[in-house]
């Protein structure tokens, strides 16, 4: 196989013993490996979100990064200084244009990489990676097409290298709570989910690095950091851009790809207002800009439904270009309770209902009772831990995931047909879009294993 077991020095620790009655998931590997007390990790794209996983990865004694790669100079040199604030060896530079990423995965000491880059990359560095032989941590985005996703089970099942999508919100506290009563049957048959990605990114899109945000009008070859080049996606594309913040908890608690599926979609757009509004009321902007005349495809507001093997229904919501808080609007319902998130979700904010256990009908419940009464058995092992850690904790417990799967030779709870199937998303709802709502079906990626594979996200010992 393409797998090189004299470059993987992993082996299975002692630490998989005591978790109880757990049936623990299949090996990461396809043979036992000989092992090394590190793990070492190379880094594709130091970026914000790159260094936000290297600051993890910095943090632990068990890991080891050898070596960055990155075409923006400036990058690398924040990369190389977070190293150094951590007192660690400065890792390897690979910097030479866009392609020179694929000398870093020549690298022999090198056992997985994280890809933190642009969208249009995440494939071919990702396909790059998995037949050299490295175990690939990717961050989140929609495929550019919908071929993308089954270039990524291909070469899985080819290479058997795994890959983990690193899809951070499946760890939020009060989703992993809600999955934790989902899953002892407090909302009974689920009926219903909802969730998206409703924040407000004008100063993400447009942004010419003066200040941290908020800082201008320019885009493209002007912009900083993912002005550069998320926002040429808003120009030329209209679908559900970045579905799997949103489509991924409730996924998990429907088990998806395991022992139920997703069948079709829907999906609708708005009118483009907020994107245009912005750079003309913008103090840097102004009617008479180049950019307030940039006729952006991307709607406003974009909405998916979605349904599932098992009768259940999923609504996903991608909100960006318009003013307004942070939130990414979950919603759980069952034939026996009801949850709604409402607020940045580093508190146990929303509301809860549970019409039998409350005794009362028509009226909200403590929403801050219920959730840490049913605190997720990782954050109550892990939260020091996660302290300080990104996004509220969430980052440690994605990071720590792909190290210890790596470490115990147990499989990723993300993996390569969940990558495809959350990926697929957003080229579906482009077609759907562009055809007025026309329903798409949505590949069956495990070829028909979603019949008997188990569940394994957030087990006790599975991560």
């Amino acid at each position: 196989m393409t797998y090189n077991s004299n470059r993987r020095n992993f082996i299975k620790t002692t630490a998989i013993a005591g978790f109880g009655a757990l049936i623990l998931p299949n090996s990461l590997f396809a043979s036992d490996e000989k092992i090394s007390k590190k793990v070492r990790l190379g880094f594709i794209a130091t970026g914000f979100r790159g260094q936000a996983h290297m600051q993890e990865m910095l943090k632990r004694e068990d890991v080891e990064i050898v070596a960055i790669a990155d075409p923006d100079k400036r990058m690398l040199a924040m990369a190389q200084k977070l190293v150094a604030k951590y007192k660690k060896p400065a890792p390897k530079e690979f910097s030479n244009g866009d392609y020179d990423y694929r000398n870093l995965l020549k690298e022999k000491n090198i056992d997985a990489v994280i890809i933190s880059s642009p969208w249009e990359w995440h494939k071919e560095q990702g396909i790059d990676a998995m037949r050299a032989g490295k175990i690939v941590g990717m961050e989140v985005c929609g495929a550019m097409k919908l071929s993308e996703c089954w270039d990524y089970v291909k070469a899985y099942e080819e290479t058997k290298v795994p890959i983990m999508m690193l899809e951070n919100v499946c760890y939020r506290r009060d989703v992993m709570a809600v999955l934790n009563m989902a899953r002892k049957g407090m909302f009974g048959e689920l009926i219903h989910g909802q969730g998206g990605y409703e924040h407000d990114l004008r100063g993400v899109l447009f942004n010419d690095g003066q200040s941290a945000y908020n800082s201008g009008v320019e885009f493209g070859e002007k912009g900083f950091s993912e002005a550069k080049w998320r926002t040429n996606h808003y120009v030329n594309r209209n679908g559900e851009l970045y579905p799997t913040h949103g489509l991924g908890p409730v996924a998990v608690m429907f088990d998806i790809n395991r022992g139920n599926r997703l069948l079709r979609l829907s999906s609708f757009s708005s009118k483009a207002r907020g994107l245009n509004k912005y750079i003309v009321e913008h103090p840097k902007g102004g009617i008479d800009h180049p950019n307030a005349k940039v006729n952006f495809k991307q709607g406003d507001i974009v909405t998916t439904q979605i349904q599932c093997a098992n009768g259940e229904t999923i609504l996903l919501t991608h909100d960006t270009s318009l003013q307004r808080p942070y939130n990414l609007g979950f919603r759980v319902q069952g034939t026996e309770g009801l949850w709604q998130d409402f607020g940045s979700g580093e508190k146990n904010e929303g509301f809860i209902y549970f019409e039998k256990a409350m005794k009362k009908s028509h009226q909200w419940d403590n929403t801050e009772k219920w959730l840490t009464e049913h605190d997720h058995p990782l954050w109550q092992r892990y939260s020091k831990e996660a302290e300080n850690s990104g996004h509220g904790g969430m980052d440690f417990f994605v990071d720590n995931t792909f190290i210890e799967c790596i470490k115990r030779n147990i499989e990723f709870p993300l993996d390569v047909y969940d990558l495809a199937t959350w990926y697929a998303i957003t080229p579906l709802s482009e077609l759907s879009i562009e055809s007025n709502g026309a329903v798409q079906e949505i590949p069956d990626f495990t070829n028909g294993a979603w019949k008997t594979r188990k569940p394994v996200f957030g087990f006790d010992g599975a991560f």
